[in-house]
């Protein structure tokens, strides 16, 4: 299974299916490997397999991608209070302060996310931190910074599972993206 063609709906021997195939083979099999090294490691580490799918549930439900949500919700556990998240950590953006200079003037400020205490104790310290650190890295990229890394570190992520999450954010929002123009595509076909 390819899960970019699975998400997109692409189907076995159509024509996007031929262009993935024979025009970007290596971007294709790139993608499938990322998925596979993210969500199917041979090690999962600390950074469980139900955290690694409740976390791309949120960034799914951050862009508004609910099939891509519901495909990665079955292995998520319990949804409710992700969904609750969602719904209170959904805006618009980018926002966020560039460095003093000529890009200030594009500076917009804009909420930064906070898990609801109740949401908190259900999703526990680790998920509700990395939560308020992909709300960061999703809305603003620009501020993101120590302090951001710091509260994961004391939740009780490692450094190489922070890293591991930041792949993750990186590869849903690339997933997101390819998903939605292979979509596109297959409507003017």
């Amino acid at each position: 299974m390819d899960v970019i063609d699975t998400l997109a709906g692409i189907a076995a021997g159509s024509h996007l299916d031929s262009i993935r195939r024979t025009r970007r083979p290596t971007a294709r099999e790139h993608a499938q490997k990322s998925y596979e090294s993210l969500f199917a490691p041979a090690d999962f580490g600390g950074f469980s397999a139900a955290e690694r799918h409740a976390v791309a549930v949120f960034i799914a439900g951050l862009h508004g991608q609910d099939a891509i949500k519901a495909f990665y919700a079955g292995k998520a556990g319990n949804t409710a209070p992700i969904d609750a998240e969602i719904a209170a950590a959904t805006t618009r953006g980018p926002y966020g302060a560039f460095p003093k200079g000529p890009l200030s003037s594009e500076d917009t400020a804009g909420p930064i996310h906070r898990v609801a205490d109740k949401n908190r104790a259900a999703l526990g310290p680790r998920l509700a931190a990395a939560f308020e650190h992909v709300h960061m890295l999703v809305f603003h990229p620009r501020d993101a910074d120590a302090r951001s890394l710091q509260s994961l570190l004391d939740a009780g992520w490692t450094t190489t599972e922070v890293v591991t999450l930041s792949q993750l954010v990186a590869f849903l929002s690339f997933q997101i993206r390819v998903v939605a123009g292979l979509k596109v595509l297959a409507a003017k076909s």
